[in-house]
């Protein structure tokens, strides 16, 4: 198995994490995709795993790498480096979309009901992060194809489900992106951000409990 650098690594961190973000800020933040936004968000998530998923992992997501990495799937000097390429290129995405795609459109805050957004959060975070390890780390599992549709499927089901709830971020790289936006406020970041964490944290233990 060839071993890349950590310069690739960033490089596919950067990419994969730039154009789901993209495609969230574009699809369904400006509404350029309507109802189908859950539909192009799973395709860009699936294809850019598929596409760099040999090179980094395709985390996307710094709940994901604090946990792959829990599980012993990632290198500890790639944690950081990882959340913070993760977070740029959120951010970057959401600067993309607003001022290039979308530079005459405003969007309002998003109004969650605290309880209820932590809960959607939480939940689909660590369905998320569950199915990752399993398909993407497990030694039972190595070598599937199907890794990227199962991922990509779990955000698809999420959006569909509890989108209207919290927005559906699953992913603290997203929420940067929503808050760049103007989607989510600073004040309402926690409500995304801590139940993401801890989701990905318990994901692990139950990953671990399962094995």
């Amino acid at each position: 198995m060839t071993e890349y650098s950590l310069r690739a690594k960033l490089i596919a961190e950067f990419i994969g994490t730039f154009f789901l973000a993209l495609t969230i800020c574009t699809a369904a933040v400006h509404g350029s995709a309507g109802d189908y936004a859950p539909f192009a968000i799973a395709a860009t998530l699936m294809v850019m795993i598929y596409g760099v998923g040999y090179i980094s992992g395709a985390h996307f997501n710094p709940a994901v790498t604090v946990a792959v990495w829990l599980r012993g799937a990632c290198e500890k000097d790639d944690v950081a480096p990882y959340i913070a390429v993760q977070v740029i290129a959120g951010a970057l995405a959401a600067l993309t979309s607003e001022s290039i795609l979308f530079s005459e459109t405003s969007v309002s805050a998003l109004e969650m009901d605290t309880t209820q957004a932590i809960g959607a959060e939480f939940l689909y975070t660590f369905a998320l992060v569950f199915v990752i390890l399993n398909v993407a780390t497990s030694e039972v599992t190595e070598g599937n194809d199907y890794y990227g549709a199962a991922i990509a499927f779990v955000v698809f089901a999420g959006a569909l489900t509890v989108g209207g709830i919290s927005g559906g971020s699953f992913n603290p790289a997203v929420t940067g992106a929503l808050f760049v936006s103007g989607v989510v406020e600073a004040a309402d970041l926690w409500i995304h951000l801590l139940p993401q964490f801890v989701a990905g944290i318990l994901a692990v233990q139950a990953f671990n409990a399962s094995q």
